[in-house]
């Protein structure tokens, strides 16, 4: 039965208007879920295919080429459609988009890693199969990147009438003493989805990529180890479903409503607050596109933690912190009734505190690790010299001397033993320093020892999120309420186009590109590069 006549015996109009905020609050929440969990599984995705941070960059922000394309097209024509209708259709398009992210996962052959092999990458023992060379090649040849580049753009293409459809039809039926409040709870809503995604990618990086393959080339490996590559497809898999089922309602709002206020205003494109208000947002949204790419992979190496936790730091603190203050924003903006001048003071107040917050970010870190022959004793590494050690191999391991070696064999280790803390001990390397006898190693990083430093960076930076997210809403007000009631959707259009083409598609690759200036040692895999082993990290921060 249609919606509008199951409601009728309530109040109609009431019933189905906030029944559609609901709708749309759960559509956007599952949207953003699919763009949090990606972010939060990019670093996953980087390894396991062996990406650059610019390439990944460009795959996260591969959705808005799509979006770009379409949303000033399809917002021109808001007022002339059937806004619920398109908006479930577009939710249902980009579904199958994110059913095609996860795609390689399943025609791709099995990662394969030595970690079952004790004595692998000892001095002068092979560090790299025919096999596993074999199989990269193999997966080369699939066309990955291709296909995620698809599945992304499906997504945004799917994404363009969701947002300023939405907002638009929201705004048009709410009383507008009401709006911003309405507003103000679809935003915080749809800051939950990120968190989601970054949380279930916490959650689902601890299971191992091939684990629906019963994969045993894992049975040794620990989520803290630099080989261990996570189950990131599986979250895609869930991610996609959840956006099927929440475009299904869509299909049955009506066009339109009983109500709607209209009001005159100056034409869209000759507004100049409504223009000055765009690209303030613009700067704000590149800041928080680039950061929420590589905020993750950031933290994961700059504070020497996994994936797992980096994510669950991004999901559990940094998210809610910004959904906290898109409510505080609305209910401030509803409250006191602010007019267009005073919501501008409030947000030009707002965002000039959080950047007094942000600017101690730039000195909380840690020092790089010494790496034997990157980043300490660069010249001398002759004592492995005799080893034959592959120049692709990478099995980090952490010397009695403190000091990092790129595997055993650089280490000079020529024996293991089982040890019940760490897993392993190699023994007799000649490049360990120790007096006597040759010293000896364990496997996994030796860690940077300030993870303390962690907690006030994730304090400050959770600040500034808040007190920044506080000018969220009232900027989206400010644009709702200079513009006439027919131009909304076209506003919003232009205003998310120019989100995509100045912040969404050219910030992750220009954050990446920078993030990649700060690698001292790039991967190698079948005389291949990969994604980077070591960063600079005072450079990787201050980029």
């Amino acid at each position: 039965m249609h919606i509008y006549k199951m409601c009728l015996h309530f109040s109609t109009f009431v019933c189905v208007f906030q029944f559609f905020v609901l709708c749309h609050g759960m559509l956007q929440l599952a949207q953003l879920l699919v763009s949090g969990y990606l972010k939060g599984s990019i670093t996953t995705i980087e390894k396991r295919y062996g990406f650059s941070s610019q390439k990944s960059g460009l795959l996260a922000a591969f959705n808005e080429v799509g979006n770009t394309v379409l949303i000033v097209f399809v917002s021109f024509f808001g007022s002339r459609v059937h806004r619920p209708r398109c908006i479930g259709i577009g939710a249902m398009i980009a579904s199958v988009g994110v059913f095609l992210i996860a795609l390689p996962h399943f025609i791709s052959n099995e990662y394969i890693t030595d970690s079952n092999n004790s004595d692998s990458g000892l001095c002068k023992s092979p560090n790299i199969s025919k096999q596993t060379c074999d199989q990269e090649k193999t997966d080369s040849h699939l066309g990955v990147y291709p296909i995620l580049l698809l599945g992304q753009l499906l997504l945004g293409i799917g994404g363009v009438p969701i947002q300023p459809f939405g907002i638009s039809y929201i705004d048009d039926y709410a009383e507008k003493r009401n709006s911003p409040f309405y507003l103000g709870i679809l935003f915080a809503v749809t800051v939950i989805g990120p968190a989601f995604g970054y949380m279930m990618s916490s959650v689902l990086l601890r299971f191992y990529v091939d684990i629906d393959k019963m994969s045993s080339s894992y049975l040794n490996l620990k989520n803290d180890d630099p080989r261990w590559v996570g189950a990131w497809w599986l979250g895609f898999l869930m991610a996609a479903t959840l956006l099927l089922l929440t475009s299904l309602p869509y299909l049955f709002f009506p066009r339109k409503m009983s109500r709607e206020v209209y009001q005159k205003s100056n034409l869209t494109l000759r507004n100049p607050i409504y223009l000055l208000v765009v690209l303030a947002q613009v700067n704000l949204a590149a800041m928080v596109a680039g950061l929420a790419t590589f905020m993750g992979k950031f933290i994961e190496r700059q504070f020497a933690q996994t994936a797992s936790f980096s994510n669950m730091m991004m999901g559990g603190l940094n998210i809610p912190s910004a959904m906290l203050g898109i409510m505080a924003g609305g209910v401030i903006l509803r409250k006191l009734g602010l007019t267009v001048r005073s919501s501008a003071a409030m947000c030009m107040v707002a965002v000039f505190v959080s950047i007094m917050f942000a600017i101690p970010l730039l000195f909380i870190g840690c020092p790089t690790n010494k790496v034997s022959g990157i980043t300490y004793n660069v010249s001398s590494q002759q004592c492995s010299n005799a080893c034959s050690c592959s120049d692709e191999a990478f099995n980090p391991v952490c010397g009695s001397d403190g000091v990092e070696f790129l595997s055993p064999c650089h280490a000079g280790c020529k024996t293991v033993i089982p040890d019940k803390e760490k897993g392993l001990n190699y023994m007799n390397c000649e490049c360990v320093a120790s007096t006597g006898s040759p010293g000896s190693a364990f496997p996994g990083p030796c860690g940077n020892k300030c993870s303390n430093r962690l907690i006030p960076f994730m304090i400050l930076s959770s600040i500034t999120c808040f007190v920044a997210s506080l000018s969220h809403t009232t900027s989206f007000m400010m644009i709702l309420r200079t513009v006439t009631p027919e131009d909304k959707s076209f506003a919003l259009g232009i205003q998310f186009m120019l989100f995509r083409v100045l912040a969404f598609l050219p910030a992750p690759v220009l954050y990446g590109r920078a993030i990649d200036t700060a690698c001292i040692l790039w991967g190698k895999k079948c005389n291949k590069t990969t994604s980077c082993s070591y960063y600079d990290l005072d450079l990787f921060r201050h980029r």
